[in-house]
């Protein structure tokens, strides 16, 4: 039986403020700032990516936004020990675990949870005792889902941007593949008592297919939002994407 979501949550990745920041070496425009923006909107929780590399985010954000927000923050981060000792340090509300490599311009794929499993039940064991809430993102892949359950998580975040990319090159009978697999993978995790979020490459238009998954509880948008801000203004874009969320799950109950 499929648990009644009230409304899908949306979290905001707030990564590309920094990056905008770091192009030019300066202080500004300020993550921190976005944040208190976002506090007005009334969004339900902030997205940081500590990437190894500090490419983004960096050390001193993660601090100072943890420090001065009220709203949720979900600290994406690789399974290294540096980055065990700063979550166990600063208690953000989540972590979610990501893949990482340098050389990839953004998060590319899930965790290969099944190779890792021995590693990763001992790495989450430490954020557990800190209360903090921990997810893994996976590709929508059941024996990977069934895998995240045994090693103690209580969250998947499934990747949705290899549907993404699909709907964007138009390759319909691809996509909804992808879409079935997305779906069996959601109702699968739920099952095994798993919160299910999505997120990567998120659209208006591939948003509307994602949040008509029933099982879905929350979303996390990042590049999209920040992009499309530049031309229509954050609030007017967060606006946008929350109406076509909202619109998308209430479809599924009618």
């Amino acid at each position: 039986m499929i648990k009644k979501v009230s409304r899908i949550r949306l979290g905001v990745n707030i990564d590309h403020v920094a990056t905008l920041r770091n192009a030019r070496g300066t202080f500004y425009p300020d993550p921190l700032k976005m944040v208190k923006v976002l506090e007005k909107l009334r969004v339900d929780g902030i997205t940081l990516h500590l990437r190894e590399d500090r490419r983004h985010i960096i050390d001193k954000d993660v601090i100072r936004i943890i420090k001065e927000t009220n709203l949720p923050v979900n600290l994406e981060m690789a399974a290294t020990e540096e980055m065990l000792g700063i979550a166990t340090d600063l208690v953000p509300n989540a972590v979610c675990l990501v893949p990482e490599r340098r050389e990839e311009r953004t998060t590319e794929g899930g965790l290969d949870v099944i190779s890792e499993e021995e590693k990763l039940k001992s790495f989450l064991q430490p954020l557990a005792e800190k209360k903090i809430r921990v997810s893994l993102f996976v590709s929508p892949e059941l024996k990977q889902i069934e895998a995240a359950s045994r090693v103690g998580a209580t969250v998947v975040e499934l990747n949705t941007g290899t549907f993404c990319d699909l709907l964007i090159a138009e390759e319909k009978e691809k996509y909804l593949v992808e879409f079935e697999k997305l779906t069996k993978a959601a109702n699968f995790g739920q099952k095994l008592d798993l919160e299910i979020h999505g997120g990567h490459g998120l659209t208006y238009e591939s948003v509307k297919y994602i949040a008509a998954i029933p099982e879905m509880t929350e979303l996390n948008i990042g590049h999209f939002l920040i992009s499309e801000a530049v031309f229509d203004g954050i609030e007017k874009t967060i606006y946008k994407m929350r109406q076509e969320i909202d619109n998308s799950q209430q479809s599924v109950g009618n």
